[in-house]
């Protein structure tokens, strides 16, 4: 549990080059026609990289602190924890793809009072379909790397969370590109094509359910697991409103580039806290009990101050940030890929959000966690959901202010918005 951090390097470069990937690739998505026409697309765009980002790190969670507290030594009883926690995968991933492309739809609607039917169905296939084959493929993967972690000796919580949270979002961003481009081309000549695509996904939810109510791992998150990450898909879309607004401005425009760099870091980061806060608990404290630290009321001190692991992974975790966005910020100025010129106001401004933003929530996290245990939830099925989420939210919030501030003081043009 309190490894060093050896493989720190490792995890960090995983989670940065993906995210560096998801802002040239969402760069490039914003001149694409579906995207263009139905705008709506933005703000299902973090709502679905949340839900992905949430099924993933909690699939990697529960099975990571499955096999350090020893529930996968027995071959049926490491299949059956598998089976059933990705069939539960799957019903989640379908229904809340579903809600959020319903969240998208009311939430485009409600500022303008347009809506259009052929709009919403495409936007409900399109999420729908992308939520479902994103889940499916890297919940596969994901079961492999936890599987040969344990085969290998090495501690899955240092390993399978930083890669569910860093691994997906390219393929999820393409994925709902290439869906949602397709199906509207379709949509003067075959507006039927969107219809059948929800029906065909929708349908299979009843034989995932059925699936899933077999496995008791699985059954009970069957029931009690829908909380967190449908509270977690209408935080995340209203991030996704906010980005919406925030491109519609020309001169915000920049910040599309920013925004899956900022969310993605400040995302994969607190997961990494949770994870390993979590795995701490599971094996040093009975459910409803927990450390001593952590009794009384919650100060910010106590995430970074002593010499805990968990309070020295806050520290590490805290001073990644200003080189990792360094990194990002010079990639990002050497493939021209942004619309901004990388004053030395703009930095600022920048690394201060996203400072404030991995505070927030690494302090957040560390309250959350005990007290989901101390109320007798499992941390790993319903903190990463609201942490990312909050993650999501604070990232583009904290960015779109950031943005309009350099508007007012002068910084516009080419280096904020043009």
């Amino acid at each position: 549990i309190s490894k060093p951090y050896t493989t720190c390097n490792c995890r960090c470069q995983l989670k940065f080059s993906d995210s560096q990937k998801n802002q040239v690739t969402l760069w490039c998505l914003q001149h694409w026609e579906a995207f263009q026409y139905i705008t709506e697309i933005f703000i299902l765009v973090p709502a679905l990289l949340g839900l992905k980002g949430n099924l993933e790190m909690t699939l990697a969670s529960r099975l990571s602190t499955a096999v350090n507290v020893g529930k996968m030594d027995s071959p049926i009883e490491k299949w059956n924890l598998i089976i059933g926690n990705l069939a539960l995968k799957q019903v989640q991933a379908t229904v809340v793809g579903f809600l959020a492309a319903v969240a998208a739809v009311v939430l485009g609607w409600i500022p303008e009072g347009k809506f259009q039917m052929s709009h919403a169905v495409l936007l409900c296939s399109s999420s729908v379909a992308t939520a479902f084959i994103a889940s499916l493929l890297q919940g596969i993967i994901m079961v492999g790397v936890i599987v040969g972690s344990k085969k290998t000796g090495i501690n899955p919580d240092n390993v399978a969370t930083p890669i569910a949270a860093s691994f997906g979002d390219l393929i999820t961003l393409a994925i709902l590109a290439w869906i949602s481009q397709g199906l509207y081309k379709c949509l003067d000549s075959y507006p039927y094509v969107s219809s059948l695509v929800w029906a065909f996904f929708m349908c299979l939810t009843p034989l995932w359910i059925v699936i899933s109510s077999k496995h008791p791992a699985s059954r009970t998150l069957l029931y009690s697991g829908w909380e967190p990450v449908i509270t977690a898909m209408v935080i995340s879309s209203i991030g996704g409103l906010i980005l919406d607004k925030t491109v519609s401005d020309p001169n915000l425009a920049g910040i599309v580039v920013y925004t899956p760099v900022i969310n993605g870091i400040g995302g994969n980061l607190v997961a990494i806290q949770s994870s390993r806060i979590s795995t701490h608990l599971h094996f040093h404290c009975a459910p409803g009990e927990v450390p001593d630290e952590a009794k009384g009321c919650y100060y910010p001190c106590r995430t970074f101050c002593g010499t805990g692991a968990n309070h020295r992974s806050a520290q590490v975790l805290l001073f990644l940030v200003i080189p990792g966005h360094l990194l990002f910020l010079y990639i990002i100025h050497l493939m021209k890929s942004g619309h901004t010129t990388l004053t030395p106001i703009f930095m600022s401004v920048y690394l201060a959000a996203a400072m404030l933003q991995v505070l927030l929530l690494l302090c957040i996290a560390d309250w959350m966690v005990h007290s989901m245990w101390r109320s007798g939830k499992d941390p790993d099925s319903f903190s990463i959901p609201y942490l990312t989420a909050l993650g999501d939210f604070l990232g583009t919030a904290l960015l779109a202010l950031s943005f309009h501030f350099l508007w007012l003081i002068g910084d516009q043009d080419s280096d904020v918005g043009d």
